[in-house]
């Protein structure tokens, strides 16, 4: 579908709103202009030290120079916020040190990349992957999970990006029926963790009030989806009353307000579908007063071009 075609989407509302949302781009473009490498531990183990130090220094290598362009094709489209791949430094956590030892030395290059995303005024945000569960019941996983927080938030400190929810590392709330685990972990995590974490609604084991309630007790800012919570209450439309009410109970948990980020999908194949459809032709009048959007949308960079057209009603 091309851009032109986006303006003849009927379920698409329209706004006229002098301030508009900015609108997020998730980790790739649709169209293989932001793609990046990575390597399996198995592949990785396989190789001799040297070979292994070769091997993570080249992707590495790679993958700082594909978030380069990740940040110009921002910067060309007027794309002001940008997550970035969870994997993007894949196996620097490992115990041999290899890779974390290739990224401090790369500390300078890493260093540019943020300074050019603070001049570019560009947010960079993260979205660990779904191992991380800090309210597991296991001790092992919980370690690990705190490990790889750490690990994120050790390539956050190199890019010079800020301590704070600015700068966010957003995780779901893992194993129901924890909350109580899942505060009191969050309260002994490392200062440079905890100043950038946020916590989100999911389908299955945390409702949007249920993480909101672990937010407020935690101190954490809370990042609303709207479609994990539709699915999760079995509603037929983004603005049944309780979207709304969400949203901005959610932006109270927020110390800066200016800094809520909530989430968008549509479904793919019904409304309350919870796999992601490839553009986003729904979404809740609230959002029109959300200042950051995550689009999360399989065509990327032409879902936000849809939302654009046809949403935000820009020429």
């Amino acid at each position: 579908m091309s851009v032109i075609e986006f303006q003849n989407l009927p379920n698409v509302q329209q706004c006229q709103k002098s301030t508009q949302p900015s609108l997020g781009l998730v980790c790739i473009t649709s169209d293989k202009q932001v793609r990046f490498r990575t390597m399996t531990r198995t592949r990785y183990l396989k190789f001799s030290l040297s070979d292994r130090k070769s091997a993570l220094s080249e992707l590495y290598r790679h993958n700082l120079q594909r978030l380069h362009d990740a940040l110009s094709f921002c910067q060309q489209n007027k794309i002001q916020l940008y997550r970035m791949s969870s994997n993007l430094f894949p196996l620097s956590d490992l115990e041999d040190e290899i890779g974390a030892n290739i990224l401090e030395a790369m500390s300078a290059d890493l260093a540019i990349i943020g300074q050019r995303a603070n001049a570019l005024n560009i947010r960079m945000v993260l979205h660990p992957d779904q191992y991380v569960v800090l309210s597991s019941d296991s001790p092992e996983v919980v370690q690990a999970s705190i490990k790889n927080l750490a690990g994120h938030a050790r390539i956050f400190d190199l890019l010079g990006l800020p301590r704070s929810p600015w700068s966010l590392m957003n995780i779901h709330g893992g194993k129901s029926q924890r909350a109580e685990q899942l505060v009191k972990v969050i309260s002994e995590l490392p200062e440079n963790i905890k100043s950038r974490l946020t916590l989100e609604n999911d389908e299955y084991a945390y409702s949007a009030d249920e993480i909101l309630a672990v937010c407020q007790q935690a101190d954490v800012p809370m990042v609303f989806d709207a479609h994990h919570h539709i699915c999760h209450e079995n509603l037929d439309s983004y603005d049944h009353p309780s979207v709304a009410s969400m949203f901005y109970a959610a932006r109270e948990t927020w110390k800066n307000p200016d800094w809520q980020l909530v989430h968008i999908s549509n479904g793919e194949q019904a409304f309350n579908d919870r796999k992601h459809s490839d553009l986003i032709t729904d979404m809740p009048n609230v959002y029109y007063q959300a200042p950051w959007i995550e689009v999360e949308a399989k065509r990327k960079e032409e879902a936000i071009a849809l939302l654009r057209s046809c949403w935000l009603n820009e020429k």
